[in-house]
Protein backbone atom coordinates (compact mmCIF):
# COMPACT_ATOMS: atom_id res chain seq x y z
CA UNK A 1 0.00 0.00 0.00
CA UNK A 2 1.18 3.28 -0.65
CA UNK A 3 1.64 5.95 1.59
CA UNK A 4 -1.33 7.94 0.87
CA UNK A 5 -3.51 4.97 0.92
CA UNK A 6 -2.07 4.58 4.20
CA UNK A 7 -2.85 8.22 5.70
CA UNK A 8 -6.36 7.97 4.59
CA UNK A 9 -7.25 4.30 6.21
CA UNK A 10 -5.69 5.77 9.40
CA UNK A 11 -7.99 8.74 9.21
CA UNK A 12 -11.15 7.65 7.96
CA UNK A 13 -12.49 5.82 11.56
CA UNK A 14 -11.60 9.57 13.10
CA UNK A 15 -13.19 11.10 9.73
CA UNK A 16 -16.99 8.96 10.13
CA UNK A 17 -16.91 9.72 14.03
CA UNK A 18 -16.31 13.46 13.63
CA UNK A 19 -19.24 12.97 10.80
CA UNK A 20 -22.01 11.44 12.42
CA UNK A 21 -20.80 13.07 16.06
CA UNK A 22 -20.24 16.66 14.93
CA UNK A 23 -21.21 17.77 11.31
CA UNK A 24 -24.44 15.38 11.18
CA UNK A 25 -26.13 17.84 14.28
CA UNK A 26 -25.07 20.38 12.88
CA UNK A 27 -26.47 20.16 9.53
CA UNK A 28 -29.80 18.75 11.38
CA UNK A 29 -29.75 22.05 12.95
CA UNK A 30 -29.39 24.25 10.11
CA UNK A 31 -31.90 21.73 8.43
CA UNK A 32 -34.53 22.48 10.92
CA UNK A 33 -33.34 26.21 10.86
CA UNK A 34 -35.26 26.41 7.67
CA UNK A 35 -38.62 24.65 9.08
CA UNK A 36 -41.44 26.07 9.63
CA UNK A 37 -43.57 26.02 12.91
CA UNK A 38 -47.04 27.11 13.94
CA UNK A 39 -48.37 27.19 17.87
CA UNK A 40 -48.91 23.32 18.21
CA UNK A 41 -46.34 22.14 15.59
CA UNK A 42 -43.24 22.49 13.36
CA UNK A 43 -43.59 20.81 9.36
CA UNK A 44 -40.60 20.73 7.39
CA UNK A 45 -40.14 23.21 4.64
CA UNK A 46 -37.85 25.99 3.38
CA UNK A 47 -38.40 29.06 4.23
CA UNK A 48 -36.63 32.69 5.76
CA UNK A 49 -39.45 33.27 7.99
CA UNK A 50 -37.26 32.36 11.05
CA UNK A 51 -33.97 34.34 10.25
CA UNK A 52 -36.07 37.30 9.09
CA UNK A 53 -37.69 37.38 12.17
CA UNK A 54 -34.18 36.88 14.31
CA UNK A 55 -32.48 39.42 12.21
CA UNK A 56 -35.45 42.04 11.99
CA UNK A 57 -35.45 41.95 15.71
CA UNK A 58 -33.47 44.63 17.74
CA UNK A 59 -33.97 43.08 20.46
CA UNK A 60 -31.83 40.32 19.03
CA UNK A 61 -28.88 43.17 18.38
CA UNK A 62 -29.15 44.01 21.94
CA UNK A 63 -28.73 40.37 23.04
CA UNK A 64 -25.82 39.48 20.93
CA UNK A 65 -24.15 43.06 22.09
CA UNK A 66 -24.65 41.89 25.94
CA UNK A 67 -23.50 38.32 25.00
CA UNK A 68 -20.06 39.90 23.19
CA UNK A 69 -20.11 42.13 26.05
CA UNK A 70 -19.56 39.39 28.55
CA UNK A 71 -17.98 37.52 26.20
CA UNK A 72 -14.86 40.50 25.80
CA UNK A 73 -14.99 41.09 29.32
CA UNK A 74 -14.63 37.64 30.66
CA UNK A 75 -11.94 37.23 28.05
CA UNK A 76 -9.75 40.36 29.26
CA UNK A 77 -9.76 39.26 33.22
CA UNK A 78 -9.28 35.53 32.60
CA UNK A 79 -6.41 36.80 30.45
CA UNK A 80 -4.41 38.38 32.82
CA UNK A 81 -4.92 36.25 35.72
CA UNK A 82 -4.06 33.26 33.98
CA UNK A 83 -1.14 34.73 32.59
CA UNK A 84 -0.36 35.99 35.62
CA UNK A 85 -0.61 32.36 37.51
CA UNK A 86 1.07 30.57 34.90
CA UNK A 87 4.30 33.11 35.10
CA UNK A 88 3.67 32.64 38.62
CA UNK A 89 4.14 28.70 38.34
CA UNK A 90 6.83 28.61 35.64
CA UNK A 91 9.42 31.13 36.73
CA UNK A 92 8.86 31.43 40.23
CA UNK A 93 8.21 28.17 41.37
CA UNK A 94 11.58 26.42 40.83
CA UNK A 95 10.84 22.85 42.12
CA UNK A 96 9.02 20.78 39.36
CA UNK A 97 7.42 18.76 42.42
CA UNK A 98 5.82 21.60 43.58
CA UNK A 99 4.99 23.40 40.03
CA UNK A 100 3.41 20.38 39.55
CA UNK A 101 1.60 19.98 43.32
CA UNK A 102 0.20 24.15 42.58
CA UNK A 103 -1.09 23.70 39.64
CA UNK A 104 -2.93 20.73 40.38
CA UNK A 105 -4.40 22.94 43.31
CA UNK A 106 -5.51 25.51 40.69
CA UNK A 107 -7.77 22.68 39.49
CA UNK A 108 -9.65 21.42 42.49
CA UNK A 109 -12.78 23.85 41.76
CA UNK A 110 -13.26 21.55 38.93
CA UNK A 111 -14.04 18.62 41.36
CA UNK A 112 -17.18 19.58 41.62
CA UNK A 113 -19.72 20.46 38.67
CA UNK A 114 -20.44 23.74 37.26
CA UNK A 115 -23.44 24.36 39.04
CA UNK A 116 -22.29 23.87 43.04
CA UNK A 117 -19.33 26.40 41.63
CA UNK A 118 -21.89 29.22 40.68
CA UNK A 119 -24.78 28.74 42.99
CA UNK A 120 -21.88 29.12 45.98
CA UNK A 121 -21.92 32.67 44.70
CA UNK A 122 -25.24 33.79 45.80
CA UNK A 123 -24.64 33.13 49.67
CA UNK A 124 -21.77 35.15 49.26
CA UNK A 125 -22.87 37.74 47.18
CA UNK A 126 -26.19 38.27 48.43
CA UNK A 127 -27.77 41.08 50.82
CA UNK A 128 -27.05 39.34 53.60
CA UNK A 129 -24.13 37.90 52.28
CA UNK A 130 -20.62 37.29 53.85
CA UNK A 131 -19.45 40.11 51.39
CA UNK A 132 -22.02 42.50 52.39
CA UNK A 133 -21.56 41.92 56.06
CA UNK A 134 -17.86 42.55 56.08
CA UNK A 135 -17.74 45.77 54.01
CA UNK A 136 -20.61 47.00 56.86
CA UNK A 137 -18.27 45.64 59.98
CA UNK A 138 -15.21 47.15 58.33
CA UNK A 139 -17.16 50.34 58.04
CA UNK A 140 -16.75 50.99 54.30
CA UNK A 141 -20.46 50.76 53.34
CA UNK A 142 -23.21 51.73 55.07
CA UNK A 143 -25.86 49.97 53.66
CA UNK A 144 -25.48 46.52 51.65
CA UNK A 145 -24.69 46.70 47.94
CA UNK A 146 -27.31 45.34 45.83
CA UNK A 147 -25.08 44.81 42.54
CA UNK A 148 -23.31 42.48 44.02
CA UNK A 149 -25.48 39.36 43.11
CA UNK A 150 -27.76 39.55 39.89
CA UNK A 151 -25.95 42.03 38.25
CA UNK A 152 -23.53 41.65 35.11
CA UNK A 153 -20.51 41.96 38.15
CA UNK A 154 -22.36 38.60 39.63
CA UNK A 155 -22.57 36.87 36.03
CA UNK A 156 -18.53 38.29 34.87
CA UNK A 157 -17.55 36.90 38.35
CA UNK A 158 -18.97 33.51 37.91
CA UNK A 159 -17.76 32.94 34.26
CA UNK A 160 -14.30 34.31 35.23
CA UNK A 161 -14.18 31.24 38.25
CA UNK A 162 -15.45 28.87 35.96
CA UNK A 163 -13.29 29.57 32.83
CA UNK A 164 -10.37 30.66 34.22
CA UNK A 165 -8.50 26.96 34.36
CA UNK A 166 -9.17 27.30 30.42
CA UNK A 167 -6.54 30.07 30.29
CA UNK A 168 -4.07 28.62 32.32
CA UNK A 169 -3.68 25.54 31.50
CA UNK A 170 -2.72 26.52 27.78
CA UNK A 171 -0.67 29.27 28.96
CA UNK A 172 1.04 27.36 31.34
CA UNK A 173 1.82 24.62 28.79
CA UNK A 174 3.41 27.17 26.26
CA UNK A 175 5.94 28.94 29.49
CA UNK A 176 6.94 25.40 30.51
CA UNK A 177 8.45 25.23 26.71
CA UNK A 178 10.66 28.53 26.56
CA UNK A 179 13.59 27.79 26.96
CA UNK A 180 15.59 29.58 30.15
CA UNK A 181 18.66 30.37 28.13
CA UNK A 182 16.89 33.01 26.00
CA UNK A 183 16.08 34.97 29.39
CA UNK A 184 19.27 34.25 30.31
CA UNK A 185 20.24 35.87 27.37
CA UNK A 186 18.09 38.74 27.42
CA UNK A 187 19.39 39.45 30.88
CA UNK A 188 22.93 39.05 29.94
CA UNK A 189 22.37 41.90 27.11
CA UNK A 190 21.12 44.57 29.61
CA UNK A 191 17.75 43.71 28.84
CA UNK A 192 15.01 44.57 32.22
CA UNK A 193 12.40 42.45 33.25
CA UNK A 194 9.75 44.12 31.93
CA UNK A 195 11.60 44.07 28.22
CA UNK A 196 11.90 40.51 28.70
CA UNK A 197 8.43 40.17 29.74
CA UNK A 198 7.07 42.00 26.98
CA UNK A 199 9.84 40.71 23.99
CA UNK A 200 10.16 37.18 25.18
CA UNK A 201 8.07 35.70 27.25
CA UNK A 202 4.59 37.44 25.49
CA UNK A 203 5.39 36.67 22.19
CA UNK A 204 6.83 33.46 22.64
CA UNK A 205 3.39 32.52 24.98
CA UNK A 206 0.86 33.70 22.08
CA UNK A 207 -0.13 29.94 20.95
CA UNK A 208 -0.91 29.19 24.40
CA UNK A 209 -2.77 32.75 25.23
CA UNK A 210 -4.86 32.21 21.68
CA UNK A 211 -5.64 28.49 22.46
CA UNK A 212 -7.01 29.65 26.05
CA UNK A 213 -8.97 32.91 24.30
CA UNK A 214 -10.85 30.49 21.91
CA UNK A 215 -11.69 27.88 25.04
CA UNK A 216 -13.20 30.88 27.06
CA UNK A 217 -14.84 32.81 24.31
CA UNK A 218 -16.55 29.89 22.34
CA UNK A 219 -17.76 28.84 26.56
CA UNK A 220 -18.87 32.44 27.19
CA UNK A 221 -20.62 32.70 24.32
CA UNK A 222 -22.55 29.29 24.33
CA UNK A 223 -22.99 29.32 27.95
CA UNK A 224 -26.82 30.30 29.00
CA UNK A 225 -26.98 28.61 32.64
CA UNK A 226 -24.79 31.30 34.54
CA UNK A 227 -26.44 34.04 32.95
CA UNK A 228 -29.50 32.74 34.24
CA UNK A 229 -28.45 31.97 37.81
CA UNK A 230 -26.47 34.73 38.22
CA UNK A 231 -28.47 37.65 37.06
CA UNK A 232 -31.84 35.76 38.32
CA UNK A 233 -33.30 35.42 35.06
CA UNK A 234 -32.78 39.95 34.37
CA UNK A 235 -29.93 39.38 31.93
CA UNK A 236 -30.41 37.36 28.71
CA UNK A 237 -27.87 36.33 26.33
CA UNK A 238 -27.71 34.30 22.96
CA UNK A 239 -28.10 31.34 24.99
CA UNK A 240 -31.24 32.16 26.73
CA UNK A 241 -33.04 32.83 23.57
CA UNK A 242 -31.71 29.56 22.58
CA UNK A 243 -33.11 27.80 25.69
CA UNK A 244 -36.35 30.14 25.78
CA UNK A 245 -37.32 28.87 22.56
CA UNK A 246 -36.88 24.82 23.30
CA UNK A 247 -38.81 25.53 26.03
CA UNK A 248 -41.52 26.71 23.83
CA UNK A 249 -41.15 24.01 21.75
CA UNK A 250 -40.15 26.48 18.88
CA UNK A 251 -37.51 24.47 18.01
CA UNK A 252 -37.17 26.21 13.87
CA UNK A 253 -36.81 29.54 15.50
CA UNK A 254 -33.74 28.10 18.71
CA UNK A 255 -32.05 26.41 15.72
CA UNK A 256 -31.78 29.56 13.33
CA UNK A 257 -30.44 31.48 16.53
CA UNK A 258 -28.06 28.75 16.88
CA UNK A 259 -26.90 28.67 13.64
CA UNK A 260 -26.50 32.69 14.05
CA UNK A 261 -24.44 32.06 16.82
CA UNK A 262 -22.47 29.52 15.65
CA UNK A 263 -21.45 31.64 12.17
CA UNK A 264 -20.70 34.95 15.24
CA UNK A 265 -18.19 32.28 17.08
CA UNK A 266 -16.97 30.63 13.97
CA UNK A 267 -15.81 34.51 12.56
CA UNK A 268 -14.42 35.45 15.91
CA UNK A 269 -12.48 32.34 15.94
CA UNK A 270 -11.27 32.85 12.26
CA UNK A 271 -10.28 36.60 12.87
CA UNK A 272 -8.28 35.30 16.52
CA UNK A 273 -6.86 32.65 14.13
CA UNK A 274 -5.34 35.01 11.63
CA UNK A 275 -3.11 36.71 13.97
CA UNK A 276 -1.57 34.06 15.64
CA UNK A 277 -0.16 30.61 14.45
CA UNK A 278 -1.49 27.66 17.04
CA UNK A 279 -0.08 24.64 14.79
CA UNK A 280 2.81 24.28 16.18
CA UNK A 281 0.67 23.88 20.30
CA UNK A 282 -1.42 21.10 18.66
Amino acid sequence: MTDGFTSWALATPVTLVLAFFLLAPIAMIVSVSFWGSTSFTIYPDFIWDNYDYLLGSSVTYTVFLKTLKFAFMTWIITLVVGFTVAYYLTFHIRSLTWQIALFLLCTIPFWTSNIIRMISWIPFLGRNGIANQTLMDLGLTSAPLEWLLYSEFSVTLAFVHLYTLFMVVPIFNTMMRIDKSLIEAAYDAGASGFQILTNVIIPLCKPGMMIGSIFVITLVMGDFITVRFMSGSQIANVGRLISNDISLLAYPSAAATAVVLLITVLIMVAVMLRFVDIRKEL
